[in-house]
């Protein structure tokens, strides 16, 4: 993530960087030291989408600041 938005490491932090889930569940968050997403919940496709055939987990990146 800091890479494709062209940031250091030391500015994730700095700028409030953090990805943020639809419901209550936060399933992905990133990893202050490396930039990437991760896991932060186990995902289970067959409780996140009991009846649907396409699943998808939606999630949005905040940065506070301006780019």
């Amino acid at each position: 993530v800091a890479k494709d938005l062209g940031l250091q490491l030391p500015e994730i932090s700095d700028r409030g960087v953090r990805v943020v889930s639809e419901g209550r569940t936060q399933y992905i968050s990133l990893h202050g030291k490396t930039g990437h997403l991760v896991t932060a919940e186990r995902i289970d496709r067959e409780q996140l989408c009991e009846r649907v055939q396409q699943c998808v987990l939606r999630c949005e990146l905040i940065v506070e600041g301006e780019m």
